[in-house]
């Protein structure tokens, strides 16, 4: 098996700099809502925000960046890109997304190119799926699939037959937290942040069978603490609270995931870091939606 970043004992990313993003197609119901005035994006104060999000990762990581190709406005975001199977260990596998959202259909191929020049076993989903942002891995063989909006659920029993997974699969019901990042979160091998409100007690059931489950409140998911990343002990989450007033209603969610996120942390012996990445936001973007992961060696490590 020919080595590639996946077999680092160091965390491997892809990201992808914002040459190309623009808002000109909204496509979630978070831009939607938004004035044209404010849909709006400052380039070179998003260069900024990626470029601080960027070198703090590079600093504890490898991070790939994905070449800009085309003209597609969401391609910063790369965690919709595919996902990388860990629990092949015999071979490189990564799976690449059939986008549901027209405007980044296209952007797979990209990927493939671009994964294919490092070696990696590349597969295409024939079903409308949406990467790793829909796709969690716990460990092992075990994963958690959203479906429902963005992904559809006979992904899943493919991936299950082909390459082995057992995919817990899980129903998006809120257009607002269409991707499986808005509501869940593999903080650990044994843990996992889950928005229990927006899941059945059947599916609830089965999570729980494979993860301990940490409970989020619904407002903190609607404010992104499930869109994090980790990084060794760090959760990287991104908040727009030095951009709020303070007493506003937006500033006080805010304040409250902070500190939500404050506490899991402390209790998991980890610490918080947060980045303002205000422009991404008027996407209906978060942190974790502009990471893919090539290995998860961070997760199997206990801190407490």
């Amino acid at each position: 098996m020919k080595e590639t970043p996946s077999q680092l004992q160091v965390p491997s990313f892809v990201m992808n700099f914002p040459f190309t993003l623009d808002t000109t197609n909204p496509n979630n119901v978070w831009m939607q809502e938004l004035e044209p005035e404010d849909l709006k994006i400052n380039k070179n104060k998003a260069y900024r925000q990626f470029m601080d999000l960027y070198n703090f990762m590079a600093g504890a990581s490898l991070t790939y960046l994905l070449p800009s190709h085309g003209n597609y406005q969401d391609q910063v975001y790369v965690a919709n890109l595919g996902i990388y199977l860990p629990h092949i260990t015999n071979s490189n596998n990564i799976i690449l997304s059939n986008y549901t959202s027209e405007p980044r259909q296209g952007e797979e191929e990209v990927g493939k190119k671009f994964f294919e020049l490092m070696d990696y076993n590349v597969h295409m989903s024939p079903y409308k799926w949406e990467g790793e942002a829909d796709l969690k891995f716990l460990h092992g063989n075990t994963y958690i699939g959203g479906y429902g909006i963005r992904s559809e659920i006979e992904t899943y029993q493919w991936m299950n037959e082909k390459f082995g997974m057992n995919v817990i699969p899980v129903k998006m019901v809120d257009d607002y937290l269409y991707h499986l990042d808005c509501s869940i979160f593999s903080l650990s091998k044994d843990k996992t942040l889950v928005c229990t409100e927006l899941f059945s007690d059947l599916e609830l059931r089965a999570i729980e069978n494979v993860t301990e489950i940490i409970d989020v409140d619904v407002d903190d998911a609607f404010g992104g603490m499930t869109n994090s990343v980790r990084l060794g002990n760090m959760i990287l989450c991104a908040s727009n609270i030095s951009e709020l007033k303070a007493g506003e209603e937006l500033y006080e969610m805010e304040k409250h995931k902070l500190n939500s996120l404050e506490k899991i942390c402390a209790n998991e012996g980890m610490e918080p870091v947060i980045f303002n990445l205000s422009e991404f936001m008027k996407s209906g973007a978060m942190l974790s939606c502009m990471v893919m992961h090539l290995n998860y060696v961070d997760y199997t490590k206990s801190l407490i």
